[in-house]
């Protein structure tokens, strides 16, 4: 089952990838490896899904929107690579959650971009990971996620 077949299977329609907001690109290939800069979270109709968990937006929703990164996410792998068959494994996601000062559920925020990956991907999905509170995010979102993904040629 190629992973297009896979998406589809589960309900799961890929966005235009998102242009760059600054001085950056949105992903570097390297060394076979796939460097993809931070995706912040947008819902499917394309507004941002802004908040502070432990403020506005509670956990489900900070979950919600870190799997919106992760369906970025997977749209940026597909513009880099042309198919998202050439992941081979994804390596590392840092998880950056929008938090109050009391805040400390960002691991089961994290856990909607992961659980994502390891749904897509299977075994290969599975990854390293570092989940951190910030006080801000770009445009004032909840969450941003980056990755880096091993690749084949």
């Amino acid at each position: 089952m190629t992973i297009d077949q896979r998406l589809s299977e589960l309900g799961i329609t890929l966005p235009q990838p998102a242009a760059p907001v600054a001085a950056y690109v949105p992903a570097v290939e390297q060394g076979g490896l796939l460097h993809i800069s931070g995706q912040i979270s947008f819902a499917e109709d394309g507004s941002l899904i802004k908040g502070r968990l432990g403020d506005d937006v509670d956990v489900e929703g900070g979950v919600a929107a870190a799997r919106r990164c992760g369906i970025m996410l997977l749209a940026q792998m597909k513009a880099a690579l042309g198919s998202l068959d050439r992941v081979e494994r994804v390596v590392k996601l840092g998880v950056f959650v929008n938090s109050a000062p009391s805040f400390v559920d960002q691991p089961k925020v994290a856990n909607g971009a992961s659980e994502l990956m390891q749904d897509v991907f299977g075994e290969a999905g599975r990854h390293a990971r570092s989940a951190v509170g910030v006080a801000v995010l770009p445009l004032g979102v909840a969450v941003e996620v980056d990755a880096i993904v091993a690749v084949r040629a």
